[in-house]
């Protein structure tokens, strides 16, 4: 029995410490080669933004590790991508340390300020707030994790000075960038936070017009505040004028938070062990809660119960087995998942393979007609209902060093243009509105996700590192999309590990986000027979949410590596090649 099936069936969640051979992808790439000829050691990006990938190159081309062309690039992504993340927001990162054959994880989530109360997002009647009410409001910026989280990681996996890594960033704001058709759909969009005055004067032109693509934006402010980043580390945003401003602007109307200048002094970054399983002969690992990660793993562990490996993406029931298996999967996600300092998380029982049989028997050849409802997996303290709603924003990196190091980040501001506050030239989060609106059902039982002061609310963020059974590396890759990222990550998952597809074809697949009792995704990339088909086994995809995935990526093949970036968004992927 090899040393990770070992590891595996005494439940190993951990570092995998041991587990892997310290076998790098330069010398996978060089056992290849022929004797006469020596292969080139590379190093890859694949970001949503040309302008982001280019930063993290420039970092690799220096010398520099996988993690630190990562703080590079979400620099550089907080600044021409600002719709998705940015300083002000938060982070999950899986790092592969190729020369220990390695994973770790690390959770820079945002907390909730200490004064947080259960009921901050209802009104005085007890009802809900609307989520444009709560978006914009001061109540929704929890302490950012990003940068926090970053130095944590470079701390432990940087080979340059961290005071390196920001020069290209500061001198993109300072020169100013182009705006790009993406960035541009969201200045002009019809969510709450493109009418914030915030957002409205950042992007506004000199005669009040709103910016269109093609236009430079400079922001000055952005590098003044990178530039004290450089020096402090994430000391500039948790004490002094930085953080004072955070405060002061959480502190307007409308709804004034209760952030103060100690909760960012407070906020710690964490570096924690990944959940690892297996699906069919690789193991995916995913950071812990409260990244829902492992209901990823779930998700998967339901789906090799079924044979939708042989059936293949142009087999209407592969859908339907994908689509139930989804639905079983959310239910128990949305009862369960929340922060583990708070709430008992049922992993381990969750993905109990008896469970797992238990669940897998509910799917069919047919959706069932309603909609399922939770489980009651080994070690779990029933709680309340859920009710949170996670907008589709945030997004998705991956880096590979010279030395087959990696870095799989997923990032976010939550949704677009986070609050739609800004302070010194970067946007501050509306992460308190991923925890659950209602904090109670009506006989009073707290849901897993209810605020509470100093908690992470629960996240759909779930990067992915995929190794074989030796622990070498197969793949890193991770998505956008809120709620959808885990059906993203399977989709993705399921084609490239299941289906034998290329990276590109799997992120290509249509997206089917199947929860509760909506099947939604794009219903224009199925073949009118596939829906057809699908109708009559009682899954009816309704274009109109699920469709904007952004997905990118990395996979390990015989001559090297194979970037992908989604083709629904603006990245791009790209290889470098060095010789030895």
């Amino acid at each position: 029995m090899s040393r990770p099936t070992a590891l595996l069936r005494k439940g190993a969640v951990a570092l995998l410490a041991g587990l892997m051979a310290a076998v790098s992808l330069a010398g996978a790439a060089r056992a290849q080669s022929g004797p006469d000829e020596v292969a080139p050691r590379q190093a890859l990006v694949s970001a949503a933004h040309p302008v982001a990938v280019e930063a993290g190159l420039q970092i690799l081309r220096q010398g520099g590790s996988a993690m630190d062309a990562a703080v590079a690039i979400e620099a550089m992504l907080g600044l021409v991508e600002p719709q998705s993340s940015g300083l002000g927001g938060g982070a999950f990162i899986l790092y592969f340390d190729a020369a220990t054959g390695t994973v770790r994880a690390y959770d820079g989530r945002e907390t909730a300020p200490a004064a947080a109360a259960p009921n901050m997002f209802l009104d005085e009647s007890g009802r809900p707030l609307s989520r444009a009410q709560a978006m914009l409001s001061g109540r929704a910026t929890g302490a950012p994790g990003a940068v926090p989280v970053l130095a944590l990681a470079h701390a432990a996996h940087g080979r340059l000075d961290w005071s390196r890594l920001f020069d290209g960033t500061i001198a993109v704001a300072e020169a100013g960038f182009t705006i790009t058709p993406r960035l541009a759909e969201h200045i002009h969009g019809s969510f709450p936070q493109a009418a914030a005055p915030d957002v409205q004067a950042y992007f506004s032109r000199p005669d009040g017009s709103r910016m269109q693509v093609g236009d430079r934006l400079v922001n000055p402010a952005y590098a003044g505040v990178l530039r004290r980043i450089a020096v402090e580390g994430p000391a500039a945003l948790q004490r002094g004028p930085v953080a004072e401003a955070i405060v002061q602007r959480t502190a307007g109307s409308p709804l004034a938070g209760s952030l103060t200048t100690a909760d960012l002094a407070a906020y710690q970054a964490r570096a924690v062990d990944p959940v690892c399983r297996p699906y069919r002969v690789y193991v995916i690992c995913v950071p812990p809660p409260p990244s829902s990660g492992a209901a990823l793993l779930q998700l998967m562990a339901l789906l090799d119960r079924t044979d939708i490996a042989e059936r293949g993406p142009d087999d209407a029931v592969a859908w339907v087995q994908f689509a139930e298996a989804s639905r079983l999967m959310y239910a128990d996600r949305d009862r369960y998942f929340g922060d583990p300092a708070f709430v008992g998380v049922p992993v381990t029982g969750l993905l109990d393979p008896a469970y797992l049989d238990s669940r897998a028997a509910l799917i069919g050849r047919h959706a069932a007609g309603t909609a399922p409802t939770h489980g009651y997996p080994a070690g779990v303290v029933i709680p309340g209902p859920d009710a949170t709603d996670e907008p589709g924003g945030t997004t998705h990196f991956v880096v590979v060093d010279f030395d087959g190091n990696v870095a799989s980040v997923t990032a976010t501001v939550e949704s677009y243009f986070g609050s739609g506050r800004m302070v010194h030239g970067f946007f501050l989060n509306n992460q308190m509105t991923d925890f659950s609106f209602r904090p109670t059902d009506p006989d009073g039982s707290p849901a897993a996700n209810a605020v509470a002061g100093g908690k992470r609310p629960r996240s759909s963020m779930s990067p992915v590192i995929v190794l074989d059974r030796d622990g070498r590396l197969v793949a890193a890759l991770g998505s956008p999309g809120g709620n959808a990222i885990l059906a993203y990550n399977a989709k993705a998952l399921v084609g490239l590990l299941a289906w034998d597809l290329s990276l590109l074809e799997s992120f290509s697949l249509p997206n089917l986000v199947a929860r509760g009792a909506s099947f939604n995704g794009e219903a224009s990339r199925l073949p009118a027979a596939m829906r057809e088909e699908l109708d009559r086994r009682g899954v009816t995809v309704r274009p109109g949410s699920g469709e904007d995935s952004g997905l990118h990526g990395v996979v390990v093949g015989p001559t090297g590596l194979t970037g992908a970036a989604d083709q629904r968004r603006e990245g791009v992927a790209i290889v470098l090649e060095r010789r030895p």
